[in-house]
């Protein structure tokens, strides 16, 4: 989850370090700190906390050089504090590290037997002695990395100078991803194609077990025989306008109003206006054969992955399991050998989530995996691929790739049903239709926001929050729940509104505000029993419901937020952006770092 650049320059490149750095926070923001080769020598500025504070040191204490790495951390090994700040370093060697070594305690303790003391609390600094102690044996850099590597068990990227070889930076990867950046007389390295972004648009990707050498002319890779392989250079589509945040005071904020727009183009990508209707004949997947469908993914993800489950079963009469990815694998699930799986991920990247489809194919099943990077680990391995058209999503907390993951598996639904014959040609272009028409309403959501930050001021002065939800609003109910805890820090739990009675009732007082998400529908009535009950309790009632669920039910509310009517199938992606917004606006109110909150990172490429 720690964020890593390098770069062999031909001027200063201590900036570009810390430009590459700002468009990595979002992997980890624990500490940063770079290292650069200064007339031989490795020389290094750190700091704890938030990149700015980096910023400062290297400011009041400038760093040359044309050779450096950079890193920006989430905390594993170790406290986050200035000592366990990358890069680790001797006189040697200077290392920035991605990732978990399994096995460090018995490589400390092969070195500790060799004298070595140790000065961090990190398994990074590990990999600094390995490679030095090899290098004091006798052997050359590149036969130091390459004899170090095969000894590291774990999920790694790394990023390494010498000092004393000014032209010279390797990079491994093994799980955790890595890309290499190609430029005229310069050479890159980045944990992604962002960082890379204002530098080049040439990208080589490793692949897993890939380690490469590097100089400001040449580029060798390795796979992990240590047999020379070429990996091909493709151009990114990742471009360095893509990723400010414009005249949003957040990235999140910035996220939630792209809606519109990157569900818009999500959806052309599979809809065909001529005929109006959704099109993956393209797709690798035969649904009509399928006895079982297996969704696996983590966080946001895996709610989207809830709500797909509904849609379905519903509309293509197949039975979905949704699994957490982290927990998928290691109960040896048996799968159907006519099943499929469909792994989700924004990054692509997601260690769990990874593992879990690796599985899912040993045991036979054909994985989908449905990825904002198609680039990216999951993607390269999967059977098949669906790209959520979201662009780089920068904010911590995830909002247009989870709509943008809606849609794809709504659209997907639709068309699964259609080849099952589950649904009518008439349904179909109904439940088109009304996909369709999904950009245009969240526009007119967003006009609303007003509303909903005044609402979000009573939120914020709370401890506790439940969100409630029927049928398909239940996955978005324990959504909305993460989103306030996650930037807020305010507890919330997501309960489906049936099991109210069953125990969760007993929080219930007038201190406890219940959101209810309640579009009209066949679940209305039933969800009403279910906010009588919170209301005879004293709960104070913020109601997300459209106007006939506004006058069945808005009687009983403290507040009530009034969405477009629209058909169920497609409730989630509209009601999703008023529980973003209300998290958001308590979170800003609460004065919390709303695009980068306590303890979190963007991509978790460790267990």
């Amino acid at each position: 989850m720690c964020g890593i650049i390098g770069i062999l320059g031909q001027d200063g490149v201590a900036s570009d370090l810390l430009d590459g750095l700002r468009r990595l926070e979002y992997r980890g923001y624990d500490s940063a700190g770079i290292a650069t080769l200064v007339n031989g020598h490795i020389d290094r500025r750190r700091a704890e906390g938030k990149l700015r504070n980096l910023a400062d040191v290297v400011q009041d204490s400038p760093l040359p050089g044309r050779t450096g790495i950079g890193h920006t951390r989430w905390a594993t090994h170790g406290v986050p504090n200035l000592t366990n700040a990358h890069p680790h370093a001797d006189e040697r060697v200077a290392v920035v590290h991605n990732g978990i070594i399994e096995n460090f305690d018995a490589l400390r303790a092969d070195l500790s037997a060799r004298g070595i003391s140790w000065s961090t609390d990190t398994d990074t600094e590990t990999i600094v002695h390995l490679i030095s102690a090899a290098m004091a044996d006798g052997l050359g850099p590149v036969e130091a990395v390459k004899s170090v590597i095969r000894r590291l068990q774990g999920a790694f990227a790394l990023a390494i100078i010498f000092a004393g070889h000014d032209s010279l930076m390797i990079g491994a990867r093994k799980g955790s991803p890595l890309a290499i950046g190609h430029g005229e007389g310069e050479m890159y390295l980045g944990s992604d194609a962002i960082v890379l972004a204002p530098l080049t648009r040439e990208i080589t990707y490793l692949e897993d077990g890939d380690w490469c050498v590097l100089t400001r002319d040449s580029l060798e890779i390795y796979d992990s025989s240590n047999a020379a392989v070429d990996r091909p250079k493709v151009e990114s589509a990742v471009s360095g306008d893509m990723i400010g945040k414009g005249n949003f005071p957040h990235y999140m904020l910035k996220e939630i109003y792209e809606q519109p727009s990157v569900v818009g183009d999500t959806l052309q990508a599979h809809f065909n206006p001529a005929e109006k209707r959704l099109n993956f004949e393209d797709l690798s997947l035969d649904f009509k054969a399928l006895d079982r469908l297996t969704i696996m993914a983590c966080g946001t993800a895996f709610y989207a992955g809830l709500t797909a489950k509904y849609w379905f079963e519903s509309l293509a009469r197949i039975p979905v399991e949704v699994d957490i990815a982290s927990e998928f694998r290691y109960r040896e699930a048996p799968l159907s050998p006519q099943g499929a799986s469909i792994a989700i991920s924004q990054s692509g990247e997601t260690i769990d989530t990874l593992e879990a489809m690796r599985f899912a194919r040993g045991e036979g099943n054909p994985v989908l995996a449905l990825v904002n990077v198609t680039e990216s680990a999951i993607a390269r391995e999967a059977d098949a691929v669906l790209k959520t058209l979201a662009g780089p999503e920068i904010g911590v907390a995830s909002t247009k790739a989870f709509t943008t993951q809606l849609t794809v598996l709504a659209a997907l639904a639709i068309w699964a049903g259609r080849q099952r014959g589950a649904i009518s040609a008439d349904d179909e272009a109904r439940l088109s239709q009304a996909l369709v028409g999904i950009p245009a309403l969240m526009a007119q959501v967003l006009n609303h926001d007003d509303s909903i930050r005044e609402i979000a001021g009573k939120v914020a002065q709370t401890r506790d929050v439940l969100y409630l939800g029927r049928g398909s609003m239940f996955p978005l109910a324990m959504e909305g729940a993460l989103k306030l805890k996650e930037i807020s820090y305010i507890h919330a739990e997501g309960y489906a509104a049936g099991e109210m009675k069953h125990g969760p009732i007993a929080l219930i007082d007038d201190g406890v505000p219940v959101v209810v998400c309640a579009p009209s529908g066949p679940m209305l009535e039933k969800t009403a029993s279910n906010v009588e009950q919170v209301a005879a309790r004293g709960g104070r009632l913020i109601l997300i419901t459209d106007a006939v669920g506004a006058k069945r039910l808005g009687g009983t509310a403290e507040d009530v937020i009034v969405m477009p009517t629209v058909d169920s199938l497609v409730a989630p992606l509209l009601y999703a952006l008023p529980i973003q917004l209300l998290a958001y606006h308590a979170a800003v109110q609460k004065g919390t770092d709303v695009d980068q909150p306590r303890n979190l990172a963007k991509s978790v490429t460790v267990e």
